[in-house]
């Protein structure tokens, strides 16, 4: 491994309690912002895998009709969040915008804490898994800390207090919750062929489904109803993102932040306004009355 970055060593010498916010920034934008952006897709994923979450997201239409631009829009608001800071007037309009926009259904608590434990430790797995380096002790806590302080500015209630208790409860749910629906296998799919469309042709998707299928676990495709692929193929896929890692690892990190809210967006090709991003909502239900202001 390359010498220790100045990011890594900024990070070092941050408390991940108190400095939970720039730790959290300088993994996203220089440690690992492929990484990171490709552990939060993946986990849209085991999100869509739960029928209570699936539901509300199919009620709407709008991953049918829309996907790439929600994922743009969902991008776009945690960037603005992560980048800007929690307390920037940007970041404090994405809350906003994010918290209205949740607003408008009624979903559980309990799936609000349950996506909560997927942006923290998707992440953390994936590194593990595929990552140039895993995450140090520092990077988990911050990462823990941060979303919870995302969760609490979204009125989430009972988000647990230490970061044990919360992977158990994210362990627990995807056991209990995750079961095939119709609901789970539209939005699903619809977000699969978002992925898709960004590298191939309509007639040649079919051909990268499998490609995708091999990086999700068993109770993820059956909850998609979607067939489980050869074990070569797993093999393939999981050692083609190892090897990345691998090669990632010679250059080592950016100097240069990589900032996703200056990136070009495909449904923002000449930029974005926060305060539109997002399907209209009608309504807010009361429990999401509390905003920043």
């Amino acid at each position: 491994m390359n010498a220790v970055s100045a990011a890594l060593r900024n990070i070092e010498a941050l408390d991940p309690v108190r400095d939970y916010e720039e730790i959290a920034r300088l993994d996203a934008c220089y440690e690992f912002p492929f990484d990171t952006t490709r552990a939060l897709e993946f986990a849209l994923f085991r999100t869509f895998a739960s029928p209570s979450i699936s539901a509300v997201l199919d009620s709407t239409g709008e991953f049918a009709k829309r996907a790439q631009r929600r994922y743009d829009d969902t991008d776009l608001i945690l960037s603005e969040l992560l980048e800007e800071g929690l307390d920037s007037e940007p970041g404090r309009t994405a809350q906003r915008r994010m918290n209205r926009l949740h607003g408008a259904y009624a979903i559980s608590n309990d799936d609000f804490v349950y996506v909560l434990s997927t942006f923290v430790f998707e992440p953390i797995r994936w590194n593990e898994r595929f990552g140039w380096r895993p995450l140090t002790e520092k990077e988990r806590l911050a990462s823990f800390y941060y979303w919870r302080e995302v969760g609490r500015r979204m009125a989430i209630r009972e988000i647990p207090e230490t970061m044990d208790e919360l992977e158990r409860l994210n362990i627990a749910y995807e056991r209990t919750r995750f079961r095939y629906s119709e609901a789970n296998r539209r939005v699903g799919e619809a977000t699969r062929e978002m992925f898709l469309a960004w590298f191939l042709p309509r007639l040649l998707r079919p051909l990268g489904r499998p490609f995708i299928h091999a990086v999700l676990d068993d109770a993820l495709l059956d909850a998609f109803g979607w067939r489980h692929p050869p074990a070569w193929l797993r093999t393939a896929v999981s050692g083609a993102l190892k090897m990345r890692g691998r090669v990632a690892r010679l250059f080592g990190p950016r100097a240069r932040p990589r900032l996703r809210t200056r990136m070009r967006h495909r449904t923002y090709p000449r930029g974005y306004r926060v305060e539109e991003l997002g399907p209209a909502a009608p309504s807010v239900h009361s429990a999401y009355l509390k905003t920043l202001d």
